[in-house]
């Protein structure tokens, strides 16, 4: 009679190995240059209008006035900087970290002005500032940054990608 190890199916053995298997290092790929044009998108959308970026922070009532230019000036250059680790693979599982926290921030940012009824545009890719209450979309940007974060947290986990500069380093 066979013992009960050997007729019992793995049930998670398909997933397990695509997790952990050579598979996982595509999907980081995959992963790791979604999340690089997120950051340069962001970025390059609000590099060239620092006054605005500036405004975008500003309305979210959060900072005081002094911190208010320092990091809308900052916001685009730290995002186009996360975009180029990422998008050569240098330094994978911080850069990653650093995208969850500010990720986590973003996230917290929005639902923060939306408790509070206050009626802006997020400002995530240029723009930003008030808006009419009926053009808020808190929920959906919501949604869209636990994606993204969920990218991130992916590579927290899972740093080794493909074509990345960590994997020709660590050979």
């Amino acid at each position: 009679m066979a013992s009960p190890q050997t007729i019992r199916p793995h049930a998670d053995g398909g997933l397990r190995r695509v997790l952990s298997g050579p598979a996982a290092e595509w999907i980081g790929l995959a992963v790791r240059l979604g999340l690089a044009v997120v950051w340069g998108w962001a970025g390059l959308a609000k590099i060239s209008d620092p006054a605005e970026a500036a405004q975008a922070v500003r309305a979210y009532e959060i900072l005081p006035e002094s911190l208010v230019k320092p990091v809308g000036y900052g916001l685009p250059f730290l995002e186009l900087a996360l975009a180029v680790l990422l998008l050569i693979g240098l330094g994978t599982r911080l850069v990653a970290a650093v995208s969850a926290l500010l990720l986590l921030t973003f996230i917290a940012g929005i639902a923060s002005a939306w408790a509070r009824g206050i009626s802006i545009d997020c400002g995530c890719f240029g723009g930003g500032g008030a808006v009419d209450a009926s053009k808020t979309e808190y929920f959906q940007e919501i949604l869209r940054d636990t994606g993204f974060l969920l990218l991130a947290l992916w590579l927290v986990f899972r740093p080794r990608t493909k074509f990345s500069v960590d994997s020709w380093l660590a050979a």
